[in-house]
């Protein structure tokens, strides 16, 4: 098996400035711990050149891009866990709090569903629906809306901030 070939400083700090362009773009954070985050960074791009796609560092991937989806980085996963614990799973995207000091940055839980249970949901969305049913379609989270522009995104609990026009969570409206 042949090794990985480390990333050079160059594209680690290409990445880096990128991954904080977009995130400050979409309102999000970067952790401010710089030589943790290019730590990240460098298995991203790892993996990245292992399978193909950026899988999440921090999680064992399948090397099938289909089957994680769900753990490129950004990761699905990322908008619920930093309301909740004020990071994503690898602590590269982080809350407000945590850049100002006001939170410490702690381990994540893994909200991931174990590979059986990845299979289980996968048949059963799969069943015999059809797109004429529109009883088909089953939302695993309710739909808010940007009462600004229009946005429209599907969790648990508004964004905090619009990634779209930057109004607050208390602009977002339960659309369904």
């Amino acid at each position: 098996m042949s090794s990985i070939e480390e990333p050079t400083q160059e594209e680690v700090d290409t990445l880096y400035s990128r991954l904080e362009r977009e995130a400050k773009y979409g309102s999000y954070n970067l952790n401010p711990d710089v030589e943790f985050t290019k730590d990240l960074i460098r298995g991203i791009i790892k993996n990245e050149r292992r399978y193909g796609y950026r899988a999440c560092p921090c999680r064992l991937a399948a090397d099938d891009k289909k089957t994680d989806l769900d753990i490129i980085c950004p990761c699905h996963y990322r908008d619920q866990d930093v309301v909740e614990h004020g990071a994503c799973y690898c602590g590269l995207y982080v809350s407000k709090e945590i850049v100002k000091g006001e939170m410490d940055l702690r381990s994540v839980p893994e909200r991931r569903p174990s590979p059986e249970e990845r299979d289980r949901l996968v048949q059963s969305s799969s069943s015999t629906a059809s797109v004429s049913d529109p009883g088909c379609f089953r939302l695993s989270a309710p739909i808010w809306r940007c009462l600004v522009c229009g946005y429209l995104c599907a969790r648990d609990a508004p964004p905090e901030v619009c990634p779209i026009c930057k109004a607050g969570k208390e602009r977002f409206e339960r659309f369904m």
